[in-house]
């Protein structure tokens, strides 16, 4: 069948929305018609060249829609289901999946290599295979994905405010709840305030942090900020974040930072604001080319820090995805307020403007 997909050629390009060639899904496979599709900047990295990757890829990895049709021996969905596309696959059975961290499973070192889990392709331009984004390529009218991907929602939840989790929402609330545990009462400092930053800030509120120290270069992000929680707001281009947190917490340094920039200099920024027994956690994607950060290994020792990344928020989608969704519904977890803006699919290279821009939140990509 024919489907219209946003697909990236060559690092530098301009990603293009062009109509592709998708195989029927094979066995542990589904047929998904996307409804709509979150724009991260992950996706972002491999039209850079900061993430090395399979070309052509169609992109997108967070998206929401619902099942056509299933290839044989799915039995964990069925056509009509409402899903939502995890990015890493889990597979349930590996040491990471039957530990608890399925975020890690084996499958996930397999997201940028472009064909499906089998080796095959599903997309196709003439002679020329097309890639997957994290196996799924969420920015296309239909996909194809292996069936451990997908995650069956209940029908009721809109899939325009649903799709956040898929990403976003799971990243940056799993960051804090899951991967720092942060305690009742402590003091956090989050750089970078974008679709996962913001959740970052939202988790933080749920785990009962008595301080939310929001930090972004976009008074945009820092006022949306204040709605998800944040106590206080910094303009880094305005402030020096280190500084201010020190006075804010009258010298002590805070109890946890967490950096979704990725870059050098706010790496060393979440370090340098904790306090003793400090904790900073690293949940941005930064460039492969990024090979060394500006720290004190001696502050690290002396300070007794720790300095930590995370994946996927070390979620367990399958089971942090419908939990969120219903916290959501209970009214503790905000999405609606997470879409600043929504797109056509051929306005994918706008979306992307806008975000790098830093005029939008979340923006979401909605299909006919």
């Amino acid at each position: 069948m024919k489907t219209r997909a946003a697909v990236i050629y060559a690092p530098g390009e301009p990603i293009r929305v062009e109509e592709v060639e998708l195989d029927p899904p094979k066995e542990h496979e589904v047929l998904i018609r996307m409804v709509v599709a979150g724009v991260c900047h992950s996706d972002y990295h491999l039209v850079t060249g900061e993430l090395p990757g399979y070309m052509p890829m169609a992109l997108g990895h967070e998206g929401a829609g619902i099942v056509e049709a299933v290839g044989p021996n799915v039995t964990t969905c069925k056509p009509g289901d409402h899903v939502i596309l995890s990015w890493i696959p889990t597979c349930g059975s590996c040491r990471y999946c039957v530990s608890g961290h399925s975020n890690l499973c084996q499958l996930s070192m397999g997201t940028l290599a472009g064909p499906l889990l089998d080796g095959t392709f599903r997309l196709h331009q003439g002679d020329a295979n097309i890639g997957q984004f994290c196996y799924v390529g969420t920015f296309s009218d239909y996909i194809v994905a292996p069936d451990i991907s997908v995650v069956v929602i209940d029908q009721d939840y809109a899939l325009n405010s649903a799709v956040v989790v898929g990403c976003g929402v799971l990243t940056g609330i799993g960051a804090v709840i899951h991967r720092a545990k942060i305690e009742p009462g402590s003091t956090v400092m989050v750089i970078g305030c974008g679709g996962i930053g913001m959740n970052v800030v939202q988790g933080a509120a749920l785990a009962g942090a008595r301080m939310i120290i929001a930090v972004d270069i976009y008074d945009l992000k820092l006022e949306t900020a204040k709605q998800f929680g944040a106590t206080h707001t910094i303009n880094a281009k305005q402030g020096d974040p280190v500084r201010t947190a020190m006075a804010l917490t009258g010298g002590a340094g805070v109890d946890y930072t967490f950096d979704t920039s990725a870059l050098p200099a706010t790496i060393a920024q979440a370090v340098n604001a904790l306090g003793k027994n400090g904790t900073a956690v690293l949940v941005g994607l930064a460039s492969a080319a990024v090979q060394q950060i500006p720290i004190s290994p001696l502050m690290l020792v002396l300070f007794q820090k720790t300095l930590m990344g995370t994946l996927y928020g070390d979620s367990q989608p399958r089971n942090d995805i419908p939990n969120l969704l219903a916290m959501y519904r209970a009214g503790k977890v905000k999405l609606d307020e997470l879409v600043t803006r929504t797109y056509p699919l051929e306005q994918i290279n706008e979306a992307y403007a806008d975000m790098l821009a830093g005029s939008i939140i979340r923006g979401v990509i909605t299909f006919a």
